[in-house]
Order: structure tokens, then sequence, then C-alpha cells
């Protein structure tokens, strides 16, 4: 990672501590959209698109580890912050996680070249839908936490963003049940697909909806935050 990079971090960092934790999450999210993108050209059989945003996908992970270690790096016991700092660590691993299972997702999908039956295509599709939803709601409310801790923690501003966390976990129900009706439709294509094309898919299924939950995790973790503050 250049040196310039690592430095704008840090500017960002001085500013603010909860800012590089937006810009953090914001480097989920457009993995996640890269990674809905990868799923699109994937199910069209264009794979050298597929190879193509896999290594972007790998340099956004890289970027947000940086950030991530920067957070690690500048939040000393010494700094007085208006929530606990173990806190702010403990919900920054799942909100890692996010990118982390993006590229592994991505990088699963370089691995298999296979034609699809039209259900399978439109479910992973669909399922990658519900993901986007899940992770955009989740990276809006960590935006608002962020303006919240720099400013204010009026009761009414902080009822208003806590209301915004359980739009996540439904969205992330919704994105769970087409993960198990795209498995069953999986099952069913067995025949067609084959042993080792139902475990492949099977597994790129599991993996996507790991995103989900981990944003899931991380927001009932801002919401704890919070809480404790």
């Amino acid at each position: 990672m250049p040196i310039e990079y690592i430095r704008s971090v840090l500017g960002i960092f001085g500013e603010s501590p909860f800012k590089p934790v937006h810009t953090h999450a914001q480097k989920a999210v457009e993995a996640v959209h890269k990674l809905n993108m990868a799923v699109d050209a994937y199910c069209r059989g264009d794979y050298m698109t597929v190879e193509t945003l896999n290594t972007e996908i790998f340099a956004i992970e890289y970027e947000a580890d940086i950030i991530k270690q920067t957070i690690r790096k500048l939040i000393p016991s010494s700094i007085m912050l208006p929530v606990d700092s173990n806190d702010l660590l403990s919900f920054l691993r799942p909100q890692d996680s996010i990118t982390d299972n993006a590229h592994h997702t991505a990088h699963w999908l370089t691995l298999r070249k296979m034609k699809l039956p039209l259900e399978i295509k439109e479910g992973l599709l669909e399922l990658m839908e519900r993901t986007i939803k899940t992770v955009d709601a989740y990276e809006s409310t960590v935006d608002e936490i962020a303006k919240l801790l720099e400013t204010s923690f009026s009761k009414k501003e902080i009822k208003r963003i806590l209301k915004m966390i359980p739009i996540i976990e439904e969205l992330e129900h919704e994105a769970d049940i087409a993960k198990k009706q795209l498995q069953q439709k999986i099952f069913d294509h067995e025949d067609e697909l084959g042993g080792t094309g139902v475990f492949y898919l099977i597994s790129l299924v599991r993996d996507i909806g790991n995103i989900s939950d981990s944003a899931d995790t991380a927001a009932d973790r801002l919401r704890t935050m919070i809480l404790r503050r």
C-alpha cells in the first residue's frame, strides 16, 4: 500500500476517530457492489470480467485492512471517546468481515466455470440484490452514527438511529430466506449439476450469505456500543 494512502487515512483520523470507521464501512460496500457485478458476469459466462473484478475486490480488501490497522493503532486508552474503545473495536471486526467475505466469494467464483440452470442464475442474482440492500442499509447506519458521535448524544437522535438497526436485521432475514430457497433449488438440480457442481454452488451461496450475516452482527454491536456509552 503506498505511503500516500496511509497518510491520507491518518489525516482523516486526525479530524475524527469515527470518520475512518465510516470510510472502512464504505470500502465494505464498495467490495460487495463489485461482487454483485462479478456474480452477474459469472451468470453470463463472462469469466474474464469475473477475474478482473476479483482483482479489484482484493485491492479494496487490502485498503480496508490498512484502515482497520490504522484505527486500531490510533485509539490509545488515553483518548477520551464518547463510547468505550473496546466496543468500538469489537464492532469493527464483523464490519471487516464484510469485505473479507466479499473477497473470499469473488475468489471462489474464479475457481470453477460452469453453465448454470436459469433458476439458479435468477436465485443468485436475487440473493445478491438482497445482500446489497442489507449492506447499503448498514453503511447508512454507520454514517449516521459517525455523525452522531461527532456532534451530540441527544436522546431523540439516539432513538432515531437505533430504529435503523431493526431494518438491517429484517433485510438480513430476507437475505437468509433467499439463501435457503436457493440452496433447495440447487439440490433440486443435483442430477444436472453433479455432485461437484452442487458442492461448489452450495459453498458459493453460503459465502454470499455470510456477508449479510456480518453486516447484521456489526449492526448489533453498534447498538450495544451506543447503549453502553
